[in-house]
């Protein structure tokens, strides 16, 4: 249940908590099963994906490390800028490591593409993708997700930490949110 005050400003719950509850395990388990026997480091890139990783890491059954990165590409808008901007870079040595970047959604690309570039210069043995959210009908430019939970429609989602101008992210769920309020 949305807290009061939220409930109106959603046009319908795209994702209920038991969808994602039941995704983000089956994601755990595949990530357990490919990275069994190695080391891996999980990015994760705040705010957004603060909630998605911490309900991930419980499912994952084999030792993590856990870093983040505070990147601005949206501001209080409902698109990318396109400039991505890397307000706090991660602390972890990445070279030789295996990397898995986790994100909220993945939509224009351009995000992810910049925090790819950015890791590839410090040499990790392998960067992979893992997203709660795909919107590949908003794809700017060609990526490889190996871990996607949802396909979504090209619609403005908030909840489960996604957020317009910081707000809705305690949403137990993805809602759509009703477009006059962000027009």
């Amino acid at each position: 249940m949305a807290p009061m005050g939220m409930r109106d400003d959603i046009a319908s719950v795209l994702l209920s908590e038991e969808q994602i509850a039941t995704r983000v395990a089956e994601l755990g388990a595949a990530i357990t099963r490919d990275y069994s026997g190695r080391d891996l480091l999980i990015l994760f890139v705040l705010k957004g994906a603060l909630i998605f990783v911490a309900d991930l890491i419980r499912k994952i059954d084999i030792q993590v490390r856990l870093d983040f990165m505070v990147v601005s590409s949206y501001g209080a808008r409902t698109e990318t800028s396109g400039s991505v901007r890397i307000v706090t870079d991660m602390r972890s040595d990445v070279r030789g490591q295996h990397v898995l970047i986790v994100e909220d959604i993945i939509d224009s690309g351009l995000t992810l593409t910049e925090i790819i570039a950015h890791l590839r210069v410090r040499e990790p043995a392998s960067i992979e993708v893992c997203t709660l959210l795909n919107k590949p009908s908003r794809r700017q430019v060609e990526l490889n997700v190996r871990y996607a939970g949802f396909d979504i429609p090209d619609q403005f989602v908030v909840g489960y930490c996604l957020d317009f101008d910081e707000r809705y992210r305690n949403l137990p769920y993805i809602g759509v949110l009703r477009p006059e309020l962000y027009a």
